[in-house]
């Protein structure tokens, strides 16, 4: 893929910019990443010694996107699904080359949906209309989870109404939900959700594994490098061997599944019981035991405070560990802490704070091509030993 450059009409004519590195071929992106990432790094760990970088894990350029975020626009008899922008008002989206070949061809047929059951988009500057967005979700086997998300419910008996007929236009469609988000804002979606259909999770098998992906569920957009992440964890924990792990923000399950293994007590705290709800369905799946693995909703904070483990996975959002909990791990942390970053900024920011550890391995692996986006994962242990730094090949 050296030097492969995506073209993109949309890009071209100023309709949408989100792909800010379009015009980097792959391979100089992918070095960028690398680059900026290790002198981040560097920066906050001001005298300690710098990890060893393995090689960066890349991505397919395109069709990689498994979630559609599409703005509605235009009317319900020709809407339109992709974006807005203040100057240029609703722009239609529906063939980018970022998703699935499976999203691209459901997009349309959601358009017809938007007619059929006369689904009026919501208009910025006056306020009016009703449905805002609809996300999309298709998993590794192919099925497909979509979300309307709407202003009210007053479209709702007219979605249910057609529901059967996009159910046979889309056989892959397995959960389609109705979310609510009432307000004037860029809000992408609501506290709200009506699951119309059976299933209410969506499957996606990962490495030989079930996640169970619920409508408001986090889970990354590029499945095939989040299967690469797991891969990866699972490899360098299987080095250290800790009897006990606790992974702090583990949403469906992710990490928590992969790092399960005999003679080893793991713990996934996280907030939202739904989602706890949905990793115990994934250990249940897998045939793991719930005294071996176990999940908690609770606030990962104060669950650090509370029990001991060998070593400890954060996956933390963009803005980071924060403070208090980066704090915490420096007083009273494990051993070892396993560090999954989307932002290397606030990474290196947390590193600071954490005096005490070292980082002993890093690598990049690239979930956003086209963008400066990226996820890092990085292994810190106490001190400056080095028993387990080990040179290995990429996944």
């Amino acid at each position: 893929m050296t030097g492969l450059l995506l073209k993109c009409g949309h890009y071209d004519r100023f309709e949408c910019r989100s792909c800010a590195w379009l015009e980097r071929p792959y391979d100089e992106q992918l070095a960028a990443k690398q680059t900026t990432t290790r002198d981040l790094v560097r920066a906050g760990l001001g005298d300690r010694p710098e990890p060893e970088w393995l090689p960066p894990v890349p991505s397919t350029p395109e069709g990689f996107r498994t979630k559609a975020k599409m703005v509605v626009g235009g009317t319900v008899d020709e809407p339109t699904l992709g974006r807005w922008d203040p100057r240029q008002g609703a722009v239609d989206l529906r063939d980018c080359a970022l998703h699935t070949p499976g999203i691209q061809a459901a997009l349309p047929v959601l358009a017809g949906f938007v007619t059929r059951a006369a689904l009026a988009p919501y208009d910025v500057p006056t306020r009016s209309g009703e449905l805002k967005h609809v996300l999309v979700t298709e998993s590794p086997a192919g099925e497909l989870m979509v979300r309307w998300v709407l202003r009210s419910t007053e479209a709702e008996a007219r979605i249910r109404k057609h529901l059967p007929g996009l159910l046979e236009e889309l056989p892959t469609l397995r959960v389609v939900t109705i979310n609510i988000q009432p307000a004037h804002a860029a809000l992408l979606e609501g506290e709200r959700e009506l699951v119309l259909t059976e299933q209410a999770t969506l499957p996606m098998a990962v490495n030989g594994l079930t996640l169970h992906l619920g409508p408001r569920s986090f889970f990354q957009t590029n499945t095939d490098v989040a299967a690469a992440l797991y891969r990866t964890a699972q490899r360098w924990v299987e080095e250290i061997a800790p009897a006990t792990v606790h992974d702090l923000y583990c949403g469906v399950g992710g990490f928590a599944l992969h790092l399960a293994a005999p003679g080893r007590t793991v713990t996934g705290i996280e907030i939202s019981a739904d989602a706890v709800a949905a990793a115990e369905r994934g250990r249940d799946d897998a045939g793991l035991s719930p005294e071996r693995l176990r999940f908690v909703a609770g606030d990962a904070t104060s669950y650090l405070s509370e029990e001991r483990a060998d070593l400890v996975v954060v996956n933390p959002p963009r803005r980071g560990l924060g403070a208090e909990l980066a704090g915490r791990l420096e007083e009273a942390g494990p051993e070892t802490v396993l560090y999954s970053s989307c932002n290397p900024e606030t990474l290196a920011r947390d590193l600071a704070t954490m005096r005490s550890y070292r980082p002993v391995r890093a690598q990049v692996l690239d979930m956003f091509p086209q963008t400066a986006h990226l996820e890092v994962l990085v292994l810190l242990t106490r001190g400056y030993r080095n028993e387990y730094v080990a040179s290995e090949t990429p996944t």
